[in-house]
């Protein structure tokens, strides 16, 4: 009775009980349903969609909640007589209006990986660290002994721009493993990049300012840009990262988005000729660079360059950096160094703006860094990402052969995998993540210059991972029956 009604996309960030919920709301509410209406029973609905009863029952429960449905035990929930007849929206008499998002708030609430046909969750996701390498039992320890020991104005509303210990101990780390120009005062502490980039974005340029981003280049930084009214600008990207000569003749830029360190999706280091181009460029134009060291601290091989901010006169590059990769997403905490002239006027903007992170987990990564154990991570982590990552390529080649290329990677927490011929890759995504995976289309990630392929996270890679993905791609791609990309 649901059929081309209610259905279900696992690949969207969105719960399944809450789809079920919107779904059936929907229904109910265009008048798919009259008053007193029977609907199917848990078991009956999660067996024609695939799922499990539990999910089921908890939209049913939110559904009985509101009211729009009645839920009696053993018997099939049924339409509240109020609750259909209540109206979704158009501000009749006794209705609701529909209040419409802003212009930006649908920039905002433009989901920028919708389109990777990436799933979340799904086994060897691009950008996802390793759970089973984090240490939980260490780190619950420093937790507990942070929140005993906190006191003063932290734990109010002072320091809002991060706990002092833990500026201190990013000053000092990325000072000495970075060669950055860092001081306590200069740095921020934020939830996230992506709260750094939208904190950046709004302050520091005015809607229809161009920024030049690499293109392909991370999904998040083009949501912020485009989400603050900024006019995106594609900077090609090739063996030596970035390349900003294409763009010379186009809009001045006021902000300049790289990844030097280990470019994303595509893995390669930006050489230190072109970081001097991207200097050289933020100078003539009076930009600034905002350099997203995501995951600098994974360098397999090679000795590491230094951050650009330490190469370019003070005041050109804003540095971000993020414990996402290094730690895990869920401990919320990143950073910016800022030019000194901006750190009091960024600071006072992200207390505004309420980008605040813990201050309990700051303190406990302050003692995590100051006692060594953040260091010692590092290292056990680093050897055991390039084993997995090594293990990854080396199964793709050997199961894709002449179909795809695909490197060693050089750090980081995923590669980059591009066909040989270009094929639809984000219907390749979506059906090798259909048998459990979590991989992303590479063309997804660029604007203008698109490339097919896909991006395999390596992180949390187990065994038998590396060659059930491999053959998959393979049995995909020997499918065929899709478009030509």
């Amino acid at each position: 009775m649901l059929d081309g009604i209610l259905s279900l996309d696992r690949s969207l960030p969105v719960p399944l009980p809450e789809q079920v919920y919107r779904g059936l709301r929907g229904a109910i509410g265009q008048g798919h349903f009259s008053a007193g209406a029977r609907l199917p029973s848990s078991r009956t609905l999660a067996t024609s969609l695939g799922i499990s009863r539990n999910t089921v029952n908890a939209a049913y429960e939110l559904l009985a909640a509101e009211g729009v449905v009645s839920v009696r035990p053993g018997s099939a929930p049924r339409v509240a007589h109020h609750g259909a007849a209540r109206p979704q929206g158009g501000g009749g008499e006794g209705g609701t209006r529909a209040v419409a998002l802003s212009r930006r708030g649908r920039e905002m609430s433009a989901d920028p990986w919708a389109g990777t046909g990436r799933r979340r969750g799904g086994r060897l996701e691009p950008g996802s660290p390793a759970l089973d390498c984090f240490p939980k039992d260490v780190w619950a320890q420093t937790l507990r002994r942070a929140a005993r020991t906190l006191r003063g104005g932290s734990m109010f509303y002072e320091e809002t721009a991060g706990y002092p210990a833990l500026r201190e101990a990013l000053a000092d780390y990325l000072a000495r493993d970075r060669g950055v120009r860092a001081t306590p005062d200069r740095v921020l502490v934020l939830p996230s990049t992506q709260a750094s980039l939208q904190l950046v974005a709004q302050c520091l340029a005015d809607p229809g300012d161009a920024a030049w981003i690499e293109d392909p280049g991370y999904l998040g930084a083009r949501a912020a840009f485009r989400a603050a009214g900024l006019s995106v600008q594609p900077m090609p990207v090739d063996g030596q990262g970035g390349d900003p000569s294409p763009l010379a003749d186009g809009p001045s830029p006021r902000l300049i988005y790289v990844t030097p360190s280990h470019q994303y999706p595509h893995g390669m280091r930006m050489t230190l000729a072109r970081r001097a181009m991207i200097l050289d460029a933020a100078r003539a134009h009076g930009a600034i660079v905002l350099e997203d060291d995501y995951d600098s601290e994974f360098l397999f091989s090679g000795r590491p360059l230094a951050a650009m901010q330490g190469l370019g006169a003070d005041g050109e590059v804003i540095y971000l950096g993020t414990f996402s990769k290094s730690m895990l997403p869920g401990v919320r905490v990143a950073y910016m160094v800022v030019p000194e002239h901006l750190a009091g006027p960024l600071a006072v903007a992200q207390r505004v703006s309420g980008m605040l992170a813990s201050v309990v987990t700051q303190a406990a990564l302050a003692d995590f860094i100051v006692s060594g154990r953040y260091r010692a991570h590092l290292k056990r982590i680093q050897g055991i990402y390039q084993t997995r990552g090594t293990i990854l390529a080396g199964a793709l080649r050997a199961s894709l052969g002449g179909l795809a290329s695909v490197a060693d990677p050089v750090g980081g927490v995923q590669l980059a995998l591009r066909f040989r011929d270009p094929v639809d890759d984000l219907e390749v995504a979506r059906r090798v993540n259909a048998r459990g995976f979590g991989v992303a289309s590479l063309s997804s990630y660029g604007i203008r210059y698109r490339q097919s392929g896909l991006v395999i996270g390596f992180a949390g890679l187990a065994e038998g991972d590396a060659r059930d993905c491999a053959a998959a791609i393979a049995a995909v791609l020997e499918e065929g029956d899709f478009d030509k990309a």
